[in-house]
């Protein structure tokens, strides 16, 4: 089989509305500073009614990943779903004009397409408000096993276990990937999400992961432990590869006996932290794919990350391939 994907993305597929916000707004609405809650489509436009100015922008958070590693010259596909309405056009344009592969048939019927109303707060914390929409109709059917098995890495965005067909889908990718001697990646998305499915979760990175990332909130929520460092020791062989994000504490990446320490990039102005994750993702697996080394692969993630955390936005404001080039030559 040629391989003809570096990476395949299965995720939400959500468009994204950013604005600012006060942390007394967000006291006022009750909303969990710096958590993603999922609502329904009543409580999505009753606070976007409420919110300030916003930029919509195509978003998710493996398709974030996926516009990543397009941006790093990368061969990236996409499976979510979307409705075809205004919205769900405007998704499917945004990644197939950057050369995502996206070709998941869209819904006629049903729920429109999902959309998260971010709110950024001065400290660039973001605060996450879901209306899943079209999400919770993907399936194991809509997984075109072609595209997993031509694809070197299949990367699990961990919301998407939310939806209850998603596991189903999640699973038979995983299947399909190592029957084809490929790599499955999973990211955990959120300690929230970790927390309704630990256990779900402890038994795919156990028996279906190759590469877990996570940050610290995420794998202190996994293995149930206030401390960060009996989080790191419990995740040691978990599976091949842990990748642990540590915001202005850099990376850790954990393989075997192997303990990798990285750096965060230095002197970047944090102005909206939307992306972070799935751009450091996007840059690790960009990596990992092209032959470098578990630490130059961390160092990708940490240039990405820096990049998308700069501006407001969760998806690059300039070439990657270009910035990478300049900073690790």
């Amino acid at each position: 089989m040629v391989e003809n994907f570096h990476v395949v993305g299965i995720g939400n597929a959500i468009v994204d509305v950013l604005a600012h916000a006060s942390d007394d707004f967000l006291k006022e609405q009750g909303l969990p500073k710096g958590a993603m809650t999922l609502i329904d489509a009543h409580q999505a436009q009753r606070l976007y009614s409420q919110m300030g100015p916003a930029i919509e922008c195509s978003g998710g958070s493996a398709a974030n990943t996926m516009a990543g590693i397009a941006s790093l010259k990368g061969r990236a596909a996409y499976i979510g779903k979307v409705h075809d309405d205004i919205l769900g056009r405007v998704f499917r344009h945004d990644l197939s004009a950057i050369g995502v592969r996206y070709n998941t048939p869209a819904l006629r019927r049903g729920p429109t397409t999902a959309r998260c109303l971010i709110l950024v707060t001065p400290d660039a914390q973001r605060t996450m408000q879901t209306y899943l929409g079209a999400c919770i109709e993907l399936g194991p059917e809509d997984i075109d096993e072609e595209i997993i098995v031509s694809s070197k890495i299949t990367y699990l965005e961990g919301y998407l276990y939310d939806p209850p067909r998603a596991k189903e889908a999640f699973h038979k990718a995983a299947k399909l990937a190592h029957g084809g001697g490929r790599k499955v990646a999973l990211s955990l998305s959120d300690a929230f999400c970790v927390n309704r499915h630990r256990d779900a979760f402890l038994d795919l990175v156990r028996n279906h992961t190759d590469i877990l990332f996570a940050n610290e909130s995420e794998i202190m929520a996994l293995f149930e432990t206030p401390d960060f460092d009996q989080a790191l020791q419990k995740a040691r062989g978990v599976c091949p590869i842990t990748v642990l994000t540590r915001s202005s504490k850099g990376s850790v990446v954990l393989a075997g006996d192997d303990v990798h320490v990285i750096d965060a990039e230095k002197n970047v102005k944090v102005e909206d932290s939307t992306g972070a994750g799935d751009l450091f993702a996007a840059g690790f697996l960009w990596g990992h794919t092209h032959g470098k080394s578990l630490a130059e692969s961390a160092r990708a993630g940490g240039i990405a990350a820096a990049e998308v955390i700069s501006h407001i936005g969760a998806r690059p404001a300039r070439n990657l391939a270009e910035l990478m080039a300049e900073k690790m030559g």
